[in-house]
């Protein structure tokens, strides 16, 4: 028996053991991504020609930032589009998602989310909870969604007619990751069977993806298959905990010259913005991205098998398909929830001494409990775990720097909820 299980109970050391057998048959498929994806990344550095030079960074307007203008063509390029905008100037995925929503959408037209209702934050942008000024709302934008069916997937006919029948429908969005929904995330090929669909309804539809928690899970990416828009986050998979802030846009051409235009101004647009002490960072970031959100995949495969054997309902299955960080565990009771939630903290590299305690937060409707020891705040491809205190208590799990950290905290976490 290894010795880091010593201290658990025997029961709980032969289910580790059993379930460590149980899945490295998927943990070598996870490998097999990694590695090419690694490949892809490697190759656009060294067909770029990245220097140290690149990695310096601009003061002031940020004029003739050779690093930066690379490295968004390093992106489009990964991302197999026209033009990219990765800049710390924004803050999070929520600000990356507003700016491409509101660079594409003007008073009048409607914003429809074809995923059912948007996560909690996004809520807040288009302006249907809460009462926050600037909100799409206030601007004139309508927003519609169809909700998804009961076996958790798009309501094709109901889009149908919906896009037949709404002339001011100009954006339709795509929510990739569950978000704080009991659903499945969607995969690449389900995307891209969204996006032929309205595609060929109305072609002059821009399909938008909130792709947060997905880069470099699967081997493809939405804009592959005629996604026009993606948003993501650079303290999420992209920049593998190594960026401190930012976040990014790919797609095509017009649409990201538009966004510039709303996240700086119209005119300088793509031209403005200085990184310095961001782009070494965002290299680096960028080329672990394939190896860090493999070693958070891995995690969660480890995660959903260990409490599947401990009986509590998981979603997704430690055997399903992979499209995201994101591992939810369902406690049905807010007692356990909570536990769970704190010895995730207590296994924390970063205020393991602390209890979190559920409470308000910005942009959130109800109380929402969060672990999360990491070096950069926020940043969940880092191990966290979080959930709203709502009925049906589910706990959402992800990333993780290294497959060991996630493997030891959960181990410990099921080791202090179901035998303490």
């Amino acid at each position: 028996m290894e010795k880091w299980l010593e201290k658990f109970p025997t029961d709980l050391q032969q289910k580790i053991a059993e379930v460590d057998k149980m899945i490295a048959p998927k943990l070598q498929e996870i490998d097999e991504i990694v590695l090419y994806n690694q490949q892809r990344v490697l190759d656009l550095f060294r067909k770029y020609h990245v220097a140290e030079e690149d990695l310096v960074g601009s003061t002031g307007y940020g004029y003739n930032d050779v690093g930066r203008d690379k490295l968004e063509q390093i992106f489009a390029d990964y991302f197999k589009c026209e033009d990219a905008l990765v800049r710390p100037q924004i803050v999070s995925g929520t600000h990356a998602i507003s700016t491409a929503l509101f660079a594409s959408l003007h008073p009048n037209d409607t914003l429809y989310y074809i995923t059912g209702m948007p996560y909690d934050t996004i809520q807040q942008v288009i302006g249907i909870v809460g009462d926050n000024p600037g909100s799409m709302k206030e601007y004139g934008i309508g927003f519609e969604y169809t909700p998804l069916t009961n076996s958790g997937k798009v309501d094709f006919p109901a889009v149908k007619e919906k896009l037949l029948n709404d002339p001011t429908i100009k954006v339709v969005a795509i929510q990739r990751s569950r978000g704080y929904a009991v659903r499945d995330s969607f995969t690449v090929k389900e995307i891209e069977e969204m996006t032929n669909f309205v595609k060929k309804i109305n072609p002059n539809i821009t399909v938008f993806i909130d792709n947060c928690y997905g880069e470099f899970t699967e081997i493809e990416e939405p804009t592959f298959h005629g996604a026009d828009l993606i948003a993501g986050s650079m303290f999420k998979n992209a920049g593998a905990g190594v960026a401190k802030s930012g976040a990014f846009l790919v797609g095509n051409h017009e649409l990201i010259m538009r966004a510039a235009s709303r996240l700086f101004a119209p005119g300088p647009g793509k031209g403005e913005g200085a990184t310095y002490g961001y782009q070494r960072d965002f290299y680096r970031g960028f080329f672990l991205a394939p190896h860090v959100t493999g070693e958070a995949i891995k995690g969660s495969i480890y995660t959903a098998a260990l409490l599947g054997k401990m009986g509590a309902e998981v979603s997704p299955k430690w055997d399903a398909k992979r499209t995201d960080l994101v591992q939810t565990v369902i406690f049905h009771k807010q007692e356990p929830m909570i536990k769970f939630c704190a010895s995730i903290q207590h296994y924390s590299p970063l205020n393991s001494f602390v209890d979190p305690i559920p409470s308000e937060m910005d942009n959130y409707e109800d109380k929402v409990i969060m672990a999360s020891g990491s070096f950069v705040e926020g940043s969940t491809i880092e191990l966290s775990s979080d959930g709203p205190l709502r009925d049906p208590y589910a706990l959402y799990i992800q990333g993780g720097l290294s497959y060991a950290h996630v493997k030891i905290a959960i181990s410990n976490a099921v080791n202090e909820t179901y035998y303490n």
